[in-house]
This record gives C-alpha cells, structure tokens and sequence, in this order.
C-alpha cells in the first residue's frame, strides 16, 4: 500500500514539473498584405522581440495575405475580440474616428521632418487620436506602421497635370483621397487593396492610388503601365489590438508588448522612406515612372489647396483642432 501511495505521489510530482509555472497566451494576427510586405516584416521583427522577452510565455500567430480578414474588415475583427490583432489602413477607422485621415490631406505636412513629428509617439495629435480609436471601437493603437506616400498609377496615359484626372474613374482607399480625386478632376472609387490587381487587370478603373511598395510586392506593374510620383499624402497603417484582450495581460507583458511596439515603429519609420527609394529605382525597369516638375506639382498644390479646409470644417472638432495644430 505505502508502495502504491509512494508511485502516486512521485507521479503527481513528475506531472507537476511537466506543467510550466505559466499558460503560455497565443496572439493570434490578421494582415491583409503579403508576408514579405514591409508591414509584415515589421509583424515579424515585433513577434521576436515578444516571444523572446517573454521567454516563451506570449506567441505570435501572423496570418497574412488576407488569409483571415479583408482591410476593411479588421477595425471590427480586432475591436470584437475575433481575432487579437491586426494591421489596418488608418483611414478603415474614419467611421467612428473622422479625424484619423488628417494624414491623407493632401500636401498637408510640409516635409518628412514634419510628418515624423505629427506622428511620433507622445505627440499632441498622435494621443488625441489613438485615445479616440479604442474609446470608439475597442481597438487598442500599438504603433503606427509608415507604409510610405501616395502615388498614381495610369495605362493609356501618363498622368502629370489635374487635367490628366478629368472624367478619369480612379481607385482610392478613403474618404478624403476621394476628396482629392475630385479636386483634381476624377471620379473616386474606393477599393480594398487586396482588390487592386484584378480591377486593373480589367480596367475596372482608369487610374490606380496607391503606395511605391505597393506596386512592387502584389506586382502591379504587371497590369499598368505608368507610375506618377504625386508624393502628395503619406500613407499610415496602425497596428492595433483588442482592448480587452490587452488588458487581460499582466503588467509585465503588457510593458513588453509597448516597449516591442515603440522599437519597431522606430525602426519602419526609419527604413520605409530607404526602402521607397529603392523600390522606385527597381520600378523605373518595370514600367514608366514620372517625376513631377515644380510647375507641375504646383498645380497640384492649387487644385487640392481647399480640401484640408473642408476636412477642417466637415470631420468634427478634432480634425479642425488637429489641422490648426499642424499648420501652426
């Protein structure tokens, strides 16, 4: 008997040791851009500073090219809790939070200086906006993921003047490019990215909007001919995760996942605009890129002058509150 209760007690210790002391947390990441995309780098360069700091204790599941969510689908798949995280387009949160695509104002922020100081963490417009997304949609900011500034693709011809615009039906990703669009002449179309090469391939629409690395990773050059360096607005996703989701985590973790986020913006931020340059050097053997003159972009700056005083006025008092503070 007292060799039956010895085995009993040496197997209740062999399965004690067996347990980790901690339950190991799964964060379980949709992206709708393919794996090797900046945005999915940046996915993965934050899951080893997480797992590693962690010892193990959270783990990063990515799954990327849409494979769970469209773009336009993730603001509620992360802010309902069906899945933890996510990348999203910052203009996907415009429904609830109109203010967030100030960023798309077209020739709003002078210079890259300019833009990295709109956006850094801890800055003014940067907390007002990131509070304002997880009260409105249950979403928590991590950081905010530079994916680079907005460019015009073209077939028939190449698009240089707002007159090349006119009566042009053109694929946009938000509310204010569409804005835009109509400044400069054409008509907006609002279109998923995952959408972009089939609609091109059809000529669903004459004019594509989209980012340098964009064109390169889902292969657009393919299906158009000419790219317009308009460089006119920058183009931001955020990197978001469920509120409640954040909050169920110990202090501790939560700390390494802030910490992780605040190096890899860091480190996106500093690439993207690299990486921009040399995606447009391996574009130039792919397909017709067209460098505005100052003239030409002048003409630009005209035709859209009015559309960051119509945001102002029509986005409610925080977007009028964000444009003042961006133009002082």
């Amino acid at each position: 008997m007292k060799r039956v209760f010895a085995l009993a007690g040496l197997a209740a210790l062999l399965t004690t040791l067996a347990v980790p002391a901690w339950a190991e947390t799964t964060i379980r990441v949709t992206l709708q851009l393919p794996a090797k995309h900046s945005i999915g780098a940046n996915w993965e360069a934050f899951k080893k500073i997480v797992e590693t700091e962690s010892k193990g204790e959270l783990k990063l599941q990515i799954f990327a090219g849409a494979q769970l969510y469209k773009d336009k689908e993730t603001p509620q798949a992360v802010g309902s809790g069906a899945v933890d995280a996510g990348s999203v387009f910052l203009g996907r949160f415009a429904g609830s939070v109109p203010a967030v695509e100030v960023i798309n104002v077209p020739f709003l922020f002078e210079d890259e200086a300019a833009l990295r100081s709109a956006v850094a963490t801890g800055s003014e417009m940067r907390t007002a906006l990131d509070a304002a997304v997880l009260k409105e949609t249950g979403a928590r900011v991590l950081w905010w993921q530079a994916f680079g500034r907005n460019i015009y693709l073209s077939n028939d011809k190449p698009i240089r003047t707002p007159a090349d615009f006119k009566g042009k039906k053109v694929r946009t990703y938000g509310k204010i490019l569409g804005w835009t669009v109509e400044a400069l002449g054409g008509a907006p179309t609002i279109m998923s990215g995952s959408k972009q090469f089939l609609a091109y391939q059809q000529g669903a629409v004459d004019i594509g909007m989209t980012g340098v690395s964009a064109v390169k990773t889902r292969k657009l050059y393919e299906v158009m001919k000419n790219m317009t360096l308009s460089f006119d607005s920058a183009i931001e996703f955020v990197a978001i995760m469920n509120g409640e989701f954040f909050d169920s985590l110990s202090k501790k973790n939560q700390d390494i996942i802030t910490n992780a986020a605040r190096t890899v913006e860091k480190q996106l931020r500093d690439k993207i605009y690299t990486q921009e340059v040399e995606d447009v050097k391996f574009l130039r053997t792919k397909m017709n890129v067209i460098d505005l003159t100052d003239a030409e972009r002048a003409q630009w700056r005209e035709a859209t002058k009015g559309v960051g005083d119509k945001f102002a006025t029509e986005r409610g008092p925080l977007a009028a509150k964000i444009i003042k503070m961006i133009r002082k």
